[in-house]
């Protein structure tokens, strides 16, 4: 989706990442995970070699010239106790280090800080929406660099899962329940965001992004946001609810089916129902099926909607119908 309203501060391109393997670190946390990934990576990477190393000369050291050599008729080795301690004891200390520096990574990603500031997720296929504390809602994640941030992330139908790779930050959406996840960007510009957890069909479409501002940038882009929203007419209004809210992802505006019939041309039809009966689209019904789309399932199409009641306001299911009904 393209900006209906462009940040009020240019935001500069994120820098290229200096790491192999991992993409740009730009959160606090960063560096320590990185630190015991790069551990990990190389010490299986030392390992591996030196174990194949040791196979290969071994095979070629001991080989049996003939089956006679093969043959073996007396006792050609004998316990080592000291062996077996020590390469008991230097595993178990490695694993007890890497247990530490992970556990206190884990208590770090785990303990918020006190006043975070504090922005809901909601996660539904296939979509992201973020709710700041005013009140308003984009499908992409705006923040204040160098500031602690809490994401408290709730799904509305299945398991979702919030992965913004940049923070090396990641934490499930369960639907019935709340989750949460921190962290405090470093660094200005545009990271990308994931869902991880297999979603259904559109999952690898579930993307969003994360706009880190500049000192200031975050509270003017609030500003004008609530301003651009309060001057918009119903019909782009509902065109920007169509491309956040996740109606996209069912709905498509040129005639084409999804999950759900298109919305292009509808309005004004007569349209047959589930359980035989059919009615006609007018206001009424699309504000019913909005908030409350079990209500009348359309023929041929699976009941898998969520409702929408209490998410919008009167304003947002005005938009919504204007919008429908300007698809000619």
């Amino acid at each position: 989706m393209s900006y209906l309203l462009q940040d009020p501060i240019p935001l500069p391109k994120s820098p290229p990442s200096n790491d192999t393997w991992l993409p740009l670190p730009a959160s606090t946390v960063s560096g320590d995970i990185d630190g015991l990934f790069d551990f990990l990576f190389w010490m299986s990477a030392v390992l591996s070699i030196g174990i194949m190393v040791a196979m290969t000369w071994f095979a070629y050291r001991y080989r049996a010239g003939s089956r006679a050599q093969n043959e073996v008729s007396e006792k050609t080795s004998d316990h080592n106790t000291a062996l077996e301690i020590t390469w008991s004891v230097i595993p178990l200390l490695v694993s007890i280090a890497i247990f530490v520096w992970g556990f206190k990574g884990y208590v770090t990603l785990r303990a918020t800080p006190k006043d975070a500031l504090e922005i809901h997720a909601t996660a539904q296929k296939w979509k992201w929406l973020f709710t700041y504390p005013n009140g308003l809602q984009d499908d992409k994640l705006h923040v204040p660099v160098d500031r602690d941030v809490r994401i408290i992330i709730q799904s509305m139908d299945v398991l979702h899962s919030l992965f913004i790779p940049a923070f090396r930050v990641k934490m499930d959406a369960v639907p019935g329940r709340y989750t949460e996840l921190w962290f405090h960007a470093t660094e200005t510009g545009d990271f990308p965001i994931f869902c991880a957890e297999y979603c259904g069909t559109a999952h690898s479409d579930m993307l969003s992004h994360t706009i880190v501002h500049p000192p200031g940038g975050y509270e003017e882009f609030l500003r004008e946001y609530e301003k651009k929203l309060l001057a918009m007419p119903p019909v782009e209004l509902g065109k920007l609810l169509y491309e956040t809210k996740g109606c996209s992802a069912c709905h498509t505006t040129d005639g084409t089916a999804k999950i759900g019939p298109s919305w292009k041309g509808v309005f004004g039809k007569q349209e047959a129902l589930a359980d035989g009966s059919s009615v006609p689209i007018d206001e009424n019904y699309l504000r019913e099926s909005i908030i409350d789309p079990q209500a009348k399932i359309v023929n041929g199409f699976p009941p898998s909607m969520p409702a929408y009641k209490g998410q919008l306001n009167d304003q947002e299911l005005t938009a919504l119908v204007e919008y429908i009904k300007s698809l000619k």
